[in-house]
């Protein structure tokens, strides 16, 4: 009986593991900030949110709306906290009418366009280049070059990109070849390969750039992209996901530009933007960035031709 017992706690602690590896540390932390959110706003207004009733749900969705919340947002929060209600074993019927028909009707008064992050194009990420250049520690220098070199270069995500360790690197005669363990879209970690050809303009290639960054540093294992200590000492902590964003918008500011709506993606969409530009098939893109629907990179070839498939070049004034 004791083994039995025994047996069964190692199964359930065993099935919360799996419980929580079914989902992303970045999604599980997304899901426990929305749903905080949702259970201040029922605090404050007097409402029960567990189990909560589709009309609470509702309300808070109109609230978020009237705060200006995306529509993305708010459709992030409504799968919070149904999946929250789920995980306790609770029911919460998310497609009742008071919820659908009050989304429609967001949609509707807001609209659904939602503004993206600007995609950081070939003309400003040779600026930004140039300015880190002039830095004057060279540690940084070559990181943070590489690491804006390596993300355009790449079509990766910020995530995917301080995720890399050296021994995800394989240097080969045409190039690197890079291997990707997880990623947003594979989620089971069935791996997949990107590879970087060398450039012509040695100053503008990612392949280059990353061998400077190694043999500055003699890295042999670990964390590719890592933080400083005080006085620029090189550290065996990995960098966050947020320090991408924070990198390019502090060279666009020391360019003199506006970096307001440049966010770690500006990367990937700077590559698949650029990208459509030159011409490159659709399949090549994705096969790039590893989107696995077409949706998003037809919005990037589309936003590439504006001007080159424009009527407006046929008329001659």
């Amino acid at each position: 009986m004791n083994n039995l017992t025994t047996d069964l706690k190692t199964i359930q602690e065993e099935t919360v593991l799996n419980l929580k590896a079914s989902k992303s540390t970045n999604t599980v932390r997304a899901y426990k900030s929305d749903f905080h959110d949702f259970g201040l706003f029922c605090v404050k207004n007097g409402f029960k949110s567990m189990p909560a009733n589709p009309k609470t749900v509702s309300l808070y969705m109109t609230y978020l709306s009237t705060n200006d919340n995306k529509i993305s947002t708010i459709k992030r929060r409504l799968v919070s906290i149904g999946l929250v209600h789920k995980l306790k074993g609770l029911y919460l019927d998310t497609k009742h009418p008071a919820i659908v028909e009050n989304l429609m009707g967001i949609k509707r008064r807001k609209g659904i366009k939602q503004k993206g992050k600007k995609p950081l194009l070939i003309n400003n990420l040779k600026i930004l280049i140039n300015v880190i250049d002039e830095e004057k520690d060279k540690l940084k220098i070559f990181r943070d070059r590489s690491i804006i070199l390596l993300g355009f270069g790449g079509g990766f995500r910020r995530n995917e990109l301080v995720s890399l360790d050296y021994d995800d690197l394989d240097f080969v005669n045409e190039g690197l070849k890079i291997n990707i363990k997880r990623s947003k879209t594979d989620q089971f970690g069935e791996g997949t390969i990107k590879a970087l050809p060398y450039f012509d303009n040695f100053k503008y290639c990612p392949v280059r750039s990353i061998q400077d960054w190694l043999k500055i540093t003699e890295i042999k294992k670990g964390p590719l992209f890592r933080k400083f200590h005080k006085g620029m000492k090189l550290s065996e902590i990995r960098l966050s996901d947020q320090s991408v964003a924070l990198i390019i918008k502090e060279y666009l500011k020391k360019a003199g530009i506006d970096n307001t709506n440049y966010s770690g993606h500006s990367l990937r969409s700077g590559f698949a933007t650029s990208a459509a530009e030159a011409g490159a098939e659709e399949r090549s893109i994705m096969s790039m960035t590893g989107h696995k629907s077409t949706e998003m990179v037809r919005r990037y070839i589309k936003e590439a031709n504006l001007f080159k498939n424009n009527a407006l070049n046929k008329i001659k004034i």
